[in-house]
């Protein structure tokens, strides 16, 4: 994992503390993939009964390689090229197979928490000019709702204080820095740039803050 960089210390917005009782744990099964395979942990988030998922690999207690990711069901599921999802999930499942072990907490939050309903209607506004958080606040949304603080719960169940946690988005790292996870590293996830998604992704890195340095 050449593509490590060091994270450097950023202010955190006060969060809400998680209780030991923020999530409970439901069942788990060995998922074989293409990547090796896995443990799928499935946890319910009491104060929203959505259910979550922990994707696991290998010994995990203490540090781990860790990707947070929120459900995308075009890009996940059947491989929409408007977003860099699918790719970031494979790349993640990828990396912890070659590794041998860690983590992908999947959170059940599509559409950056709009639901999937609202993100059809957002593709629609993108469809006719609008980037991806302007077709959000014109339905009336924040441009990104999405909660990480259960990830943070899920880690800690599992024993993971220390992450190698491979993402894009600042909001991740301050959100479980905030919770007490230890970021070891920012690893970069990387997707190719294609003519569906370049504006996807630069309005990410511009409104989003997300890091995105490969599109030139």
């Amino acid at each position: 994992m050449s593509s490590f960089d060091p994270v450097s210390p950023t202010s955190v917005s006060a969060i809400s503390p998680i209780t030991s009782a923020s999530v409970e744990f439901l069942a788990e099964a060995r998922v074989p993939t293409e990547h090796g395979s896995f443990t799928m942990k499935l946890f319910k988030e009491k104060a929203t009964g959505l259910e979550h998922v922990a994707m696991v690999m290998g010994d995990v207690a203490g540090s781990a390689l860790v990707r947070v990711h929120s459900e995308c069901m075009t890009g996940d599921v059947f491989g929409s090229l408007r977003c860099d999802c699918g790719p970031q999930l494979h790349f993640a499942m990828s990396a912890i197979g070659k590794k041998g072990s860690g983590v992908v907490v999947y959170l059940r939050q599509e559409g950056r928490g709009i639901g999937l309903a609202n993100k059809l209607k957002a593709y629609q506004l993108q469809d006719q000019g609008m980037d991806t958080v302007e077709a959000n606040n014109h339905l009336g949304f924040a441009a990104d709702l999405r909660n990480f603080d259960v990830a943070a719960q899920i880690l800690d169940v599992l024993g993971v204080s220390s992450v190698q946690l491979m993402t894009n988005n600042p909001r991740k790292v301050d959100t479980l820095k905030a919770h007490g996870v230890n970021i070891e590293e920012r690893v970069p996830v990387r997707s190719d740039v294609q003519p569906e998604n370049e504006r996807y992704l630069g309005t990410k890195a511009r409104k989003l803050g997300h890091h995105i340095d490969w599109l030139g």
